[in-house]
């Protein structure tokens, strides 16, 4: 037999103490009785009890509180096996790790607030696959499209800049590489998120935009940044910000507009990161990737149903205590 709330099990170790309270109780009213008059006018006002019967409906009570517990505690056994079906749709999380994102216009960085980001966007998914691709000057699958989104969170949390070697944000390369982890078998409506800071240093974004407007997957951006910007930090050890050949500290800036013409040509949407804890990309999720999408079946098999025997116990439980109650414990004479 299993159990499916095998913790409720704790409360029969409550039996004993209900059994002492009864005792008790039955004790007290004896005492009360006896204050009220002599034992002799007593036996004439009062019936006598009747040997056990008191012991006898004590054990039913208990008894049935015991088939109670049991009956919270959700036995099972017997199984059978029932067909079950998972829908949702695919999309692949591209994450900038360029060295712009460790820019702290927004805190505590760009890629700190994006690595959390996702991760709340994440507990609100359900039945659809993600997978993660890292870009900067170049890009790579992190991790397939999967279910398991408790692992894909172990890849994310290891994105840092010096994680590509190659420098730059050729946003066109990010795209394409994503396009080609999606399964193109299967039928499923595909869907690529982009974080980035938008600054398409290579300028071929919006051609790999058209490929996948052309592939029919949509492109919904996630902007991080300020438009204002703020310096580059060197890598860790050499300390202080990027500077340009002239000497002057580079400022990275964030590309609202042109991340908006990207996430418009395939029909996605552009949205900004919010600093003050604001469902942003839970916005993204419902209102866009679910409002503009077709859940479609990604995983189908069968999985195994125990039978509930619950209903047997409250059943025997309450023919107890309905039995318990048609004897008397004192008796005329």
């Amino acid at each position: 037999m299993n159990f499916a709330h095998p913790w409720m099990l704790h409360f029969i170790w409550l039996l004993p103490l209900v059994m002492v309270g009864m005792v008790l109780s039955a004790r007290r009213r004896e005492r009360v009785l006896a204050s009220l008059a002599d034992p002799d006018l007593l036996a004439f006002l009062v019936a006598r009890e009747r040997p056990g019967v008191r012991f006898f409906r004590a054990a039913l009570t208990l008894l049935a509180l015991f088939l109670l517990i049991i009956a919270l505690a959700g036995p099972q056994w017997g199984s059978h096996y029932q067909e079950v079906q998972q829908k949702g749709v695919d999309i692949m999380l591209t994450v900038d790790v360029s060295p712009s994102m460790l820019v702290t216009d927004v805190q505590p960085s760009r890629l700190e607030l994006a690595k959390r980001k996702v991760q709340d966007f994440l507990r609100v998914v359900s039945g659809d696959r993600v997978g993660l691709v890292a870009f900067s000057g170049a890009a790579f699958v992190q991790c397939p499209l999967t279910l398991d989104y408790e692992a894909l969170v172990m890849f994310l949390t290891q994105l840092e800049p010096g994680l590509i070697p190659v420098p730059g944000t050729d946003l066109g390369a990010a795209i394409n590489k994503t396009l080609a982890a999606f399964d193109n078998k299967s039928e499923t409506d595909k869907v690529i998120l982009l974080i980035t800071d938008g600054e398409d240093n290579e300028g071929k974004g919006r051609n790999a935009a058209a490929k996948a407007r052309d592939l029919g997957v949509k492109i919904y951006i996630f902007g991080i940044g300020d438009t204002a910007g703020g310096p580059i930090p060197e890598p860790e050890g050499k300390g202080g910000f990027a500077k340009d050949k002239s000497g002057k500290v580079v400022l990275s800036k964030l590309d609202e507009e042109g991340l908006a013409t990207i996430a418009s040509t395939t029909g996605g949407s552009y949205i900004r990161a919010s600093t003050s804890g604001d469902p942003d990309l839970d916005i993204i999720y419902f209102a866009g990737i679910k409002a503009h999408t077709k859940a479609r079946e990604l995983k189908s098999g069968k999985i195994k149903v125990y039978e509930e025997r619950f209903p047997f116990f409250v059943a025997l439980a309450l023919i107890l205590l309905l039995f318990e109650g048609l004897f008397g414990t004192r008796v005329k004479g």
